[in-house]
């Protein structure tokens, strides 16, 4: 990957890239912590690529559609860009339309965090957030740890503390196409174990309560195609696919159990994910046209999927929904852990 340009800070992008006894490499960047490529081998001695991503590193900081980054303070939309907490308004930087989505226009997607460690087998990186930042309260010292196991696990670990109450909500924006780049990620199987979701209008803001899947095309309990029921619904039809929240069914211990199951569409890939968060975000790619490809071309729709693990959208005005409480209090510290395991099939 090129490094012609630095990045906007003027220094260059600093890569990393983590190795297994099975051959298995995966690249990141210290610029929004990015998680910019992992490579399978797959059993017929070929290799393959299974995450979208830029031709080059310049191009990370000029996409929209956070490729690989970590998102945060907090990960989807706060309504109208404001928080209220203690009869305390905090308007915040808004980035879509009215409302702030992934901590806003300058999150830590946009920023440049410090490499803490550094090996072939795991990558820690911090970044330090400053009272006011977006218009966040409180200063946030926040780390996410990324390893890279034997068995083809990718164990993404968050920590953050405040010095002021703030709501806290980090994940990866992945997306996944494990074809591998240039096919419709529609034609990808997907069993998602959840029972409810969050519908959103038009704008990806939360409409209504948690809602039952069942008898919806919102319902991946069983394993189909992206593409079986895609525009079913009129949650669907608002945000032209789906960019939609649902909440983990919890049978076990969270790392013990999927939360989800994705197929290539030939079969020789699998990827499951397990988290410690209480949603996942499935959002099928709808807006990726023109987001720069791998190739110096661009992408098209619905050529990837982001599966992102987090607190359900717009929580600090919900307190009634049936999750932790995504407000971090001084002396506590946020914790969550997700993994996204690989098997080539």
């Amino acid at each position: 990957m090129l490094n012609q340009t630095p990045a906007p800070d003027g220094q260059p992008f600093r890569l990393h890239t983590l190795r297994n006894a099975q051959g298995m490499t995966m690249t990141f960047m210290d610029w929004g912590a990015t998680w910019l490529s992992a490579v399978l081998p797959l059993a017929d001695g070929t290799e393959r690529e299974l995450l979208l991503g830029c031709a080059s590193t310049d191009r990370y900081p000029v996409q929209e559609a956070y490729l690989g980054a970590t998102v945060g303070r907090y990960a989807n939309r706060i309504a109208n860009a404001q928080l209220q907490h203690d009869g305390k308004t905090f308007p915040l930087a808004a980035n879509q339309g009215a409302h702030q989505l992934h901590g806003g226009p300058e999150g830590f997607h946009a920023r440049r965090w410090l490499c803490l460690e550094a090996d072939e087998k795991q990558l820690r990186y911090q970044i330090q957030s400053p009272d006011g930042d977006q218009g966040f309260p409180g200063n946030l010292t926040a780390t996410v740890t990324y390893r890279l196991t034997d068995d083809n696990r990718l164990e993404i670990e968050y920590a953050a503390t405040v010095d002021q109450p703030c709501p806290v909500n980090l994940t990866n924006h992945a997306y996944f196409n494990l074809d591998g780049e240039g096919t419709d990620v529609r034609r990808h199987r997907l069993q998602l174990f959840a029972d409810r979701f969050l519908p959103v209008d038009s704008e990806g803001i939360p409409s209504a309560g948690l809602t039952d899947v069942d008898n919806t095309g919102m319902d991946f309990r069983q394993p189909k195609t992206l593409a079986q029921d895609f525009l079913k619904d009129r949650d669907q039809q608002r945000v032209k696919g789906y960019d939609h929240a649902y909440l983990l069914r919890r049978s076990s211990g969270a790392l013990d159990c999927p939360a989800a199951h994705l197929w290539s569409s030939d079969d020789k890939v699998r990827l499951s994910v397990f988290t410690t968060a209480p949603a996942l975000q499935l959002y099928s790619g709808n807006y990726l046209s023109g987001v720069p490809n791998r190739s110096g071309g661009s992408y098209a729709a619905y050529a990837g999927v982001a599966l992102e693990s987090e607190f359900l959208p717009d929580s600090p005005a919900h307190p009634e929904w049936p999750q932790p409480d995504c407000w971090l209090a001084p002396g506590k510290t946020y914790r969550a852990t997700t993994v996204y395991q690989f098997f080539a099939q």
